[in-house]
């Protein structure tokens, strides 16, 4: 689901700058005024949780490969606001450090995964677990389903993104200038991956665990749910919220990385140039367009995972994940500290203004 550079005019990539912009900063505003400083090490892990998960391909019956992506797990326990900053620092350091995901399309992959993921998903739980104390078995099985449809939500998104290219981009010929696939091609591929797979496992995933949170640390999922009954604490700031557990799952999950290369081929739409089947889409040549922009960004730290030519594909998946949450991590923390700074530089009429506004 990652959108290559190339495969999107660059009106369009403006166009989902500006369309994730509003998200972003209102993101920025929420957080800041719920993070408090014992929440922020939740939002780093929520992020490099993503991050993680996202480098596990599992194989799709028609030979390309697909991910889980974490967006509604992180909405749920933190609210959606918080996920949108957690998936948009994962993604942007995929793009920035590894070349997974174009930096031109950043936007359009933010708003696929970071906006429409978390927030579909998490109106999904939300209407399914009304009212259900929160350690019953209804609210884990609403975070699967969120997590599930809100992943097939944000893949027929990139979907009709990739179809409507060849339509609204193309020579007089006819012939397209940046993805090639057709909206009869592109829906049908997307959404057999994440409706047969990817969303299966993410439903396997975001159920799994918030029910283990149900049982062994209610205090944090409390932090988004202070109204809702049962769980044996009281509608305050929880007062141990045992984060320490999600360092610990998230170093398993690193090591365990490299079976991410077990899965043979790559995600449909995020091909190189050179490896895409021209047959397929009636072509001669790359179109113009994916060919000029493809290598826009080649500043990749560990362009695709990898260090060595492949010849260490293992060490290089491990070192990207340790790199990768370690970028992570400097980012919220950047991102927060940046955050703090604005908010002791504002006066008390400020924060009147602010808070009648979020009113």
């Amino acid at each position: 689901m990652h959108i290559p550079d190339g495969y999107l005019s660059p009106a369009t990539c403006a166009a989902f700058y500006g369309a994730s912009a509003p998200f972003w900063v209102t993101a920025g505003r929420r957080v800041r005024k719920v993070v408090r400083s014992r929440y922020v090490p939740l939002v780093a892990i929520g992020a490099a949780y993503c991050f993680i998960v996202m480098m596990f391909n599992v194989p799709i019956p028609d030979g390309t490969t697909a991910h889980a992506v974490g967006a509604v797990v992180v909405a749920v326990l933190l609210g959606p606001w918080a996920a949108v900053i957690a998936v948009s620092t994962a993604l942007l350091i995929q793009a920035a450090f590894f070349g997974d995901g174009g930096v031109l399309a950043y936007g359009a992959n933010c708003f696929n995964m970071a906006i429409v993921m978390p927030f579909v998903g998490y109106g999904v739980y939300r209407f399914l677990a009304r009212r259900a104390l929160l350690t019953s078995r209804r609210r884990a099985f609403a975070a699967g389903v969120g997590g599930y449809i809100g992943i097939n939500a944000a893949a027929l998104c990139a979907a009709v993104e990739f179809g409507l290219q060849p339509t609204l981009f193309h020579r007089a010929d006819g012939t397209p200038l940046y993805a090639p696939f057709h909206l009869s091609q592109s829906v049908p591929a997307m959404l057999l991956a994440h409706l047969a797979v990817a969303g299966v496992v993410e439903f396997a995933l975001t159920a799994g665990i918030v029910a283990y949170l149900q049982r062994a640390n209610v205090p944090l999922l409390r932090i988004n749910h202070r109204a809702a009954p049962g769980g044996g604490a009281g509608p305050g700031a929880p007062r141990r919220l045992g984060w320490r557990w999600g360092v610990i799952g998230l170093a398993v999950m690193a090591a365990l990385t490299p079976l991410g290369l077990i899965a043979p081929g790559g995600a449909f739409g995020e091909s190189a140039p050179k490896d895409l089947q021209l047959e397929r889409y009636h072509l001669n040549a790359v179109p113009s367009g994916l060919r000029h922009y493809a290598g826009f960004w080649h500043h990749a730290l560990f362009n695709g995972y990898d260090f060595g030519h492949d010849k260490h594909p293992t060490v290089g998946y491990l070192l990207s994940a340790a790199v990768g949450m370690a970028a992570i991590v400097t980012v919220v923390l950047a991102f927060v500290a940046l955050a703090r700074f604005i908010r002791s530089r504002r006066t008390p009429e400020d924060e009147q203004a602010e808070m009648r506004a979020a009113a």
